[in-house]
């Protein structure tokens, strides 16, 4: 008698598991898409940022 009781123990015991794995949740961390796809500096921010007077060093094909 104890050989089924063990046997629908287990049974459960591998369905309870089974339906535990299937679940799944998602975490957010609250950092919005457009800030991992963040843009480089316009010449005339990154002159005011670094204290420079031209902006040419900053501007494409202005070298």
């Amino acid at each position: 008698m104890k050989t089924p009781f063990k046997l629908s123990i287990g049974l459960l015991l591998l369905c309870f598991v089974f339906s535990i794995s299937g679940c799944s949740a998602s975490v957010s961390t609250g950092t919005s898409s457009k800030s991992s796809k963040s843009k480089p500096l316009p010449p005339g921010q990154a002159k005011k940022v670094t204290g420079e007077k031209s902006a040419k060093k900053y501007a494409p094909g202005q070298n």
